[in-house]
């Protein structure tokens, strides 16, 4: 019966998945075209140890991610521990005391609250952006959607940079497309030319045949353990945009003096341009997972968001149970049908970060990784869950048969 309805499902799909081909041609053609025109070679492939001076690896990595990303400047690094810890660095790099932050599309991700310094204890309030003079405001959702009125009415000269973080997070907004990050860019300008856009861009890579950098925004920053590392990629971040930002945001991450130029990167290069060369693809594979669960659970009774066709613009797949048991046992079933820690029993718990107990699956190969198949969500009403990744389809397929023997 599974079977059925799967197989079902999959012919009912066949629009959407070549969308999604489409898609990943376009973006692997890009990528291809960044490889050719800054000549990589094996000896970019290996580094130099120590201070990290004169890598030539280095710089091509950056100079190829910049090209695909469409920015000025990239700094490609091993040395983020985390998406947030790469945001952080773009936003201390360059916001000063006295100097204003707007989070433009509602309270940010629970983690960067911390950062800001509107959650968190006492000594982790103690080293957030607000604890260091920075201003902080942020323009509330409208009915679950971002106040485009409101962001005008906020922006003005005072204003230094505003955030916007493509991916919803465990808000139950929708996700911004790069033409919705547009138009806010568009905005912001209009009232000060001068104000920084900068996008959260986790999640978001290759999703679409543009990225933030195409529509406006000045800075962007992810993760390599998501979209763009493609699975195989064991650590860091990056962060693209004008060079100007990138390089404030180079001395936070190392010291004014060494900005970009230092930094052993343990000869993790291959891996990191192997990772780009794959993500594409690898991100289809994890949109046509979400998109089949997407539309198989919307067929059994429950509420998906993005619904199997509409346009999107992360790989993110919400599940609504409305109950806790429900989210449990498909994070359970998850991390049952895992590679790695398959035998393993989530249970919720707090985390550091979060505000509410999250259960998490993520029996993956590398630590934390999204691109790979994970599911998770904070337990609180509407209990959502949280589908990402899948580095090839049919996992995620396997998966969502076994799901479904509770509800078919």
């Amino acid at each position: 019966m599974n079977n059925d309805l799967i197989k079902q499902t999959e012919n009912e799909l066949k629009k959407q998945f070549e969308l999604i081909d489409e898609i990943r041609d376009f973006n692997q053609e890009k990528v291809l075209n960044a490889f050719i025109e800054n000549k990589v070679a094996p000896e970019h492939f290996y580094t130099v140890s120590g201070y990290g001076h004169d890598d030539l690896g280095r710089e091509i990595l950056d100079k190829v991610f910049a090209d695909v990303l469409r920015a000025e400047k990239a700094l490609v690094r091993v040395h983020f521990a985390s998406g947030t810890h790469t945001l952080a660095c773009a936003l201390f790099g360059n916001l000063r005391p006295g100097n204003k932050l707007v989070s433009v599309v509602g309270k940010p991700y629970d983690t960067m609250c911390e950062v800001i310094g509107i959650a968190g204890d006492d000594e982790t309030k103690e080293d957030s952006l607000i604890a260091h003079g920075v201003l902080y405001d942020e323009v509330p959702l409208k009915n679950d959607a971002v106040d485009l009125d409101g962001i005008k009415n906020i922006i003005d000269e005072t204003v230094t940079m505003v955030l916007i973080q493509r991916s919803k997070g465990y808000s139950t907004r929708k996700s911004l497309t790069v033409e919705e990050i547009g138009n806010i860019c568009q905005i912001v300008k209009s009232k000060n030319p001068d104000c920084i856009c900068f996008v959260d861009n986790c999640y978001g890579e290759f999703v679409d045949t543009k990225e933030p950098l195409e529509v406006g925004a000045d800075l962007i920053a992810g993760s390599l353990i998501k979209n763009i590392g493609g699975g195989i990629v064991e650590a860091g971040g990056y962060i693209a945009g004008k060079a100007k930002l990138v390089d404030k945001s180079a001395n936070r991450l190392t010291a004014p003096g060494i900005g970009c130029e230092g930094g052993a990167m343990f000869n993790q290069h291959r891996l990191i341009f192997q990772g780009l060369f794959m993500a594409p693809s690898v991100v289809s594979e994890a949109l046509k997972g979400a998109v089949l669960a997407s539309k198989v659970f919307e067929k059994i009774g429950f509420d998906t968001y993005p619904k199997y066709d509409e346009q999107r613009s992360d790989i993110i797949q919400n599940i609504i149970f409305n109950a806790p048991e429900p989210l449990e046992h498909f994070c359970r079933t998850i991390q049952s049908l895992s590679p790695v820690n398959g035998y393993v029993t989530p249970i919720p718990e707090h985390i550091p970060g979060y505000e509410d107990k999250v259960i998490m699956a993520g029996g993956t190969f590398i630590e934390g990784s999204t691109i790979e198949l994970s599911a998770d969500g904070p337990i609180r009403p509407p209990y959502v869950a949280y589908m990402q990744g899948g580095l090839n389809y049919a996992h995620v397929k396997i998966a969502l048969k076994h799901i479904l023997n509770k509800y078919c």
